[in-house]
Formats: structure tokens, C-alpha cells, sequence
């Protein structure tokens, strides 16, 4: 079984900052992308950054300039910088990993973090 585990979600002031991080643990072979996608009340959940296994970045249009994604992975490990943060951040931030849980595999399936409350007060 494969977990995304996340953790840094918080309350912070607008134009302040926080760092996401999402850990994935379990039977993983290899992992192609992971990222971070988010949902506020009563709107669809939207891709806010992701990051392949090569290195390539996109991000949401909302958020160029000052999110930042990376990733360490010998820790299978993915983060999000988020500066400058506005209250149109606030939402459930969601860890996503797109993998192979097994060498006989026959494509790769995605998983989902629990997701972690950020809010960004006014």
C-alpha cells in the first residue's frame, strides 16, 4: 500500500508564507511526478503545481511568481514554498503522486494525500 503523508498546512496573514511537504511511503517502484493540487469551499479541486521525475515544473497561472515546487527523491519526498500568500490561497491542499507500486506494473496510477487546511487571513 502506497501513503502520501502531508504536513505544514496552517493559518497564516496575508503576504506571509508557508512550506507543504507530502512524503510518500509504502510499496513504490518509481515514481513519475508528484504535486499539489488544491479545493476551496465549494469549487472544483485545481492543479496548483507539479513536478515530473526529470525535473520539469508547471504551475497554475494564479500561483507563478510565488509558489515553488521541488522535491527530494531519496526521501520520495515533495514540497511546496508558498509566498506572498492571498486569502484566494485558502484552501485543502492536496498531495498527488503519480507511480508504479510494483516492478510488474503495468502502468502507473495515481494517489492522493488526506490533504492539509491552509487558510490565509485578510
Amino acid at each position: 500500500q502506497v501513503q502520501l503523508v502531508e504536513s505544514g498546512g496552517g493559518l497564516v496573514q496575508a503576504g506571509g508564507s508557508l512550506r507543504l511537504s507530502c512524503a510518500a511511503s509504502g510499496s513504490i517502484f518509481s515514481i513519475n511526478a508528484m504535486g499539489w493540487y488544491r479545493q476551496a469551499p465549494g469549487k472544483q479541486r485545481d492543479m496548483v503545481a507539479t513536478i515530473t521525475n526529470g525535473g520539469s515544473t508547471n504551475y497554475a497561472d494564479s500561483v507563478k511568481g510565488r509558489f515553488t515546487i521541488s522535491r527530494d527523491n531519496a526521501k520520495n519526498t515533495v514540497y511546496l514554498q508558498m509566498n506572498s500568500l492571498k486569502p484566494e490561497d485558502t484552501a485543502v491542499y492536496y498531495c498527488n503522486a503519480e507511480l508504479l507500486p510494483h516492478v510488474l506494473a503495468l502502468r502507473p496510477l495515481n494517489y492522493w494525500g488526506q490533504g492539509t487546511q491552509v487558510t490565509v487571513s485578510s
